[in-house]
């Protein structure tokens, strides 16, 4: 069964929507790394940074909603110390959106969004001990590039995150590889409903 998904750049009409979800995918994900009080500041900060983003108009935010609802999000732009790569700066959906394939279908039209932009190379972090995304980057073909680093995310404790890459080339046209075919036939069933940038 096809599912309606919507998939669309995100406005000012979606600064609260944005924070929303990166509010509740932390709740789902995030809260074993870090202390109670720092927590529920953290997600505070998360639930109102993205009207500071949304008003920079720096990078590019793109949303997908499911009958309606937008239940993911896609940050992404060039990478601030590697010229030339893209970089995936946040990746979050809310938990309802689980299992219904949506965030696959953003993750696409990221890819192709870079693609269409002339990026060859796309990369990003991901926490270590989180196996369902580091599950959801490799299904969706990246590969770890054996970088890993400490992050403070604001409490003074370092949070282990690795490097996620893909070879955008692999998804322009003219390659063999199967993994990068499979990709974009997916795409193209994937975003057989509703679809619009």
């Amino acid at each position: 069964m096809t599912q309606n998904f919507t998939i669309y750049e995100a406005s000012v009409d979606d600064e609260d929507v944005l924070g929303e979800i990166h509010v509740e995918s932390w709740k789902a994900a995030y809260a074993p790394f870090f202390a109670p009080e720092f927590f529920a500041e953290a997600l505070q900060q998360r639930r109102t940074q993205w009207h500071d983003r949304i008003a920079k108009s720096e990078d590019t935010i793109m949303l997908a909603a499911l009958e309606r609802q937008p239940l993911v999000l896609s940050f992404f732009g060039s990478s601030p110390d590697r010229p030339g790569v893209a970089q995936i700066f946040s990746f979050f959906g809310h938990p309802a959106a689980w299992g219904t394939g949506i965030a696959s279908a953003l993750m696409t039209a990221t890819l192709r969004r870079l693609c269409q932009d002339g990026c060859n190379q796309v990369r990003l972090w991901t926490l270590r001990d989180t196996p369902q995304s580091r599950r959801f980057y490799a299904k969706n073909g990246f590969t770890e590039s054996g970088a890993v680093r400490g992050y403070d995310f604001g409490d003074g404790n370092l949070v282990d995150q690795v490097e996620y890459e893909l070879a955008l080339t692999e998804l322009q046209g003219g390659s063999s590889n199967r993994q990068a075919e499979r990709k974009l036939r997916h795409a193209t069933e994937a975003l057989a409903g509703d679809w619009r940038e």
